[in-house]
């Protein structure tokens, strides 16, 4: 039973060490596959995917080797970071509570509004530095090149993404025939030209908040799953550490007590140091 824990903790850390290497890969490449080259994520992704990375190599290597110092600093870094999910999780559900679309009468699609995310988020999105890099791959996605082409009865009868609804066209409420009449900011900076089209409007920084919120949503759930995954594991690695202790204090006694546990690495060479000064005095 002693061996079985060490066994199971050596395999599910072979298992997480092995799955954070997509999870690395996914990281690095949402910027690419993304139209809007979301970097929200990206960090938190990659702190992520190397702590797992790190963290189920040293359990790893202390469960197969049976090193108690080992699977110590693992169920202290695995501690730090089922807290660290924990918190990054009831921030995640925090700031995309949130948000979400407004429906438009008579249009399948939803239209969105800056105003209805938290401050964190717009203060993100309305970072300038920001705005330029997802402004450009929106541009470079061409996710405006077919709405730009529809008819009437298209913008009646089709659906739009978030982004497609805040940034390549203006608001359902503008009203272009009265021009001197007060409306949403956004009618202004509305333009034709298709390197303009809203991509400057509040409501394109919306669309984007609105995908951004949407992905972290899943990754919070992602997270749920993962956070459970670790306390299991953490259980077993307490008792793959206790049983490796055990086999140690076993040591001056002689012979190791424990059937089931083999030596320590260092155990032959210690008994041989202690059978060589034993005749020595």
């Amino acid at each position: 039973m002693s061996r079985f824990s060490n066994t199971v903790i050596g395999l599910l850390n072979l298992f997480t060490l092995l799955a954070s290497i997509p999870i690395i890969g996914g990281a690095l490449w949402i910027t690419r596959s993304s139209a809007t080259c979301e970097s929200i994520l990206q960090t938190p992704l990659l702190i992520i995917g190397f702590i797992i990375l790190i963290v189920s190599l040293v359990g790893f290597i202390g469960a197969c080797f049976h090193l108690a110092w080992a699977l110590w600093l693992y169920l202290v870094v695995m501690l730090l970071l089922i807290a660290a999910l924990m918190a990054f999780t009831i921030f995640g559900f925090i700031i995309t509570g949130a948000g979400g679309g407004t429906a438009v009468s008579g249009r399948l699609y939803n239209e969105y509004r800056l105003e209805d995310y938290s401050p964190w988020l717009r203060n993100k999105v309305e970072d300038p530095k920001y705005w330029v890099t997802v402004r450009s791959c929106i541009l470079g996605s061409k996710t405006c090149r077919d709405i730009v082409m529809w008819s009437p009865v298209d913008y009646l009868t089709k659906d739009m993404s978030p982004i497609q609804s805040g940034c390549c066209k203006p608001p359902s409420e503008c009203n272009y025939e009265m021009s001197m009449m007060a409306q949403n900011i956004d009618c202004y900076k509305w333009s034709n030209d298709p390197s303009v089209l809203c991509y400057e409007c509040d409501s394109c920084k919306a669309g984007v908040l609105e995908n951004v919120r949407r992905d972290w949503r899943k990754l919070s759930v992602l997270n749920v799953i993962m956070i459970l995954l670790l306390i299991g594991i953490y259980c077993i690695g307490c008792c793959a550490f206790r049983n490796t202790r055990r086999a140690e204090t076993d040591y001056p006694y002689g012979e190791n007590r424990m059937s089931k546990v083999g030596p320590r690495w260092d155990f032959f060479w210690w008994r041989w140091w202690h059978e060589r000064r034993r005749r020595l005095n």
